[in-house]
């Protein structure tokens, strides 16, 4: 099992403030009329600024810095020209990040304009149910007790969980083990240990838990073609709470500043 030191925690945390910021900048510019590809140039300039390399840049083949999902894309939406945000939007946001070999990855669903009641309450629930799974990410725990948080959660409000895509470990891999799934059973799966680094990133879907990749061979989007809602935090387990190694505090900021 890849466990971290306290002084390589720190390093982890340094890559994901970093993507906290680089989303942060992000929120600043999302709005209608905006193309998915001047995001992603903006946030790999951001990056490269800040003395960091993009990771998801060319991993495993990957064109560009940010996954750019709209609407009832899930997840890997890759940012191009014609892609262009329109009021009414979501937008899942995902960035990560590389510093001295660590990594840093995080993701964040925007509002595009005014959103309809109905998709702003999918994206409330989605949040919550991160913020319930990493309660649950202490020493001690098992990844099954995330996985039930979230997944109870969720579907008390008629929403399903992907199954086919989860969170993971991190570090000097950007998927290490152990996988994080959005669902499971309490006192299930691996044991969570202090010093295990890993990314919870709930995959909300508004109907069918289903998904279809496209022929680009990254674009995941829902079967039935309803919104889907995407949040990621990276944490540290701890012996009594997670540490938190991203913080939303600026998006958050910006995004009241906006309305």
């Amino acid at each position: 099992m890849n466990l971290k030191t306290d002084q390589e925690i720190a390093l982890l945390e340094k890559c994901s403030l970093l993507v906290g910021k680089t989303l942060a900048e992000i929120a600043k510019i999302i709005r209608p009329g905006v193309s998915t590809k001047h995001l992603d140039k903006i946030a790999e300039e951001f990056i490269r600024d800040n003395g960091a390399i993009p990771g998801f840049l060319n991993y495993n083949g990957y064109p560009a810095s940010l996954c750019i999902s709209v609407n009832d894309t899930v997840v890997h939406g890759i940012p191009d020209e014609k892609t262009i945000l329109n009021e009414g939007d979501i937008v899942s946001v995902d960035c990560g990040t590389i510093i001295d070999g660590w990594y840093g990855d995080s993701a964040f669903t925007f509002e595009v304009g005014e959103v309809a009641p109905e998709i702003k309450q999918l994206l409330k629930v989605t949040r919550e149910s991160l913020e319930l799974g990493i309660e649950k990410a202490v020493a001690g725990n098992r990844v099954g007790d995330i996985g039930y948080a979230i997944q109870t959660y969720v579907e008390s409000f008629g929403y399903s969980v992907v199954r086919d895509l989860v969170g993971h470990g991190i570090g000097r891999n950007m998927h290490e083990a152990p996988e994080i799934p959005n669902y499971g059973r309490r006192g299930n799966g691996v044991k969570l240990v202090e010093g295990m680094v890993i990314c919870i990133e709930p995959m909300i879907n508004m109907g069918t838990f289903r998904v279809k990749m496209l022929n680009d061979g990254w674009t995941v989007k829902t079967a039935d073609g309803k919104p889907s809602a995407h949040f990621e935090k990276q944490i540290a387990v701890r012996k009594n709470k997670a540490e938190v190694l991203i913080n939303y505090d600026e998006i958050d900021k910006i995004i009241k500043d906006k309305s």
